[in-house]
């Protein structure tokens, strides 16, 4: 059993060289293998995005406006929408982009009036790309300590709102026999995330269930692309960055480069896809290949990790492995 463990140990440190060796440092080996976006993919399709109104989702409009969609911007704050409209720049912007105030947790009937505004927002079209990027996320905390408003704060808006808006436009689109669901979900679905217990569950429930649509549906024009980023630097739509000072020894890809990867990765229909730098990607890799020595490691930083959390240190740093806690 030893020499197994450390055969595997071995081959994941390969695994982590090959991957600094070759650059492929902020996305899984298939996405990096797709170098641009297939604009014929994108250019005078409906996309509609939720949190639209700041970080990621503010950076996916713009490029997608560059790239000729046609827009619906979605989020609760429309002064912030506005914003990110006017902003915007390409074939059917700034003017013929669609504003769609939405509070995922606002139930059923409102997010149904939603969907037929959505649906009709440019005439003779419906909705081609669901971009769903909305997401609550509390500051990272042990599981225990998780409250229970936090709980459901979480999950309404991660999973319940999420869900329920796609079963609503899911029908629009299986009568036109084609439709594509983007999923913002992150590298805590994919595997263990100390701190974030409740967050982390959220994202492998959406994992869950958008696999299971696409496996269910794809045969009726349905696509999902889930799209996993680790640590991502995004700015709260004041131009200051979340991470600001607070985790500055983090290193975080930046907002623009994960926008960018989302659009190639479902313009070309991957069924999902890793973003992030090192050493998260190696990490992912190992608990999809390798669990039990993937797990092994997530056991050793999970304290760790909480604890540089509290004390605002590097939560992504490997030198929480060797026990050393680095401040920011």
């Amino acid at each position: 059993m030893l020499t197994v463990f450390f055969i595997s140990l071995l081959l994941f440190l390969l695994l982590s060289a090959l991957l600094f060796k070759f650059a492929i440092s902020d996305g899984d080996f298939t996405l990096t293998s797709k170098r641009h976006v297939k604009r014929e993919e994108i250019e005078d399709k409906v996309v509609w995005i939720t949190g639209a109104s700041r970080g990621i989702g503010e950076i996916l409009a713009k490029q997608l406006a560059s790239l000729g969609a046609k827009l619906i911007l979605s989020a609760r704050n429309e002064a912030e929408l506005e914003r990110v409209r006017k902003q915007l720049t390409g074939k059917y912007a700034p003017e013929q982009v669609k504003i769609l105030p939405l509070d995922l947790t606002s139930g059923e009937d409102s997010l149904k009036e939603a969907v037929e505004k959505a649906e009709s927002s440019f005439p003779g079209v419906g909705v081609d790309y669901m971009i769903h990027n909305a997401a609550y996320e509390r500051p990272k905390t042990t599981a225990l300590d998780v409250t229970e408003e936090s709980l459901k704060a979480t999950f309404n808006v991660n999973v319940f709102g999420t869900i329920c808006l796609t079963r609503l436009l899911t029908p629009f689109m299986l009568r036109r026999g084609r439709g594509h669901f983007v999923v913002m979900s992150s590298a805590a679905g994919k595997t263990s995330a100390p701190g974030q217990a409740v967050y982390s569950a959220s994202k492998y429930a959406l994992n869950g269930y958008f696999h299971t649509l696409r496996s269910e549906l794809c045969q009726k024009g349905i696509k999902v692309t889930v799209v996993c980023p680790g640590p991502i630097e995004t700015s709260n739509g004041s131009g200051a960055t979340t991470s600001g000072t607070k985790f500055s020894s983090e290193k975080r890809l930046s907002a623009e480069r994960c926008a960018e990867l989302t659009i190639i990765a479902a313009s070309h229909s991957l069924k999902e896809v890793w973003i992030s730098y090192q050493p998260v990607l190696a990490v992912m890799y190992l608990v999809q290949y390798m669990p039990t020595i993937g797990f092994w490691l997530m056991d050793k930083v999970g304290g760790r990790r909480v604890e540089a959390a509290a004390q605002k240190g590097n939560t992504y740093s490997l030198s929480l492995l060797f026990g050393k806690k680095k401040a920011a």
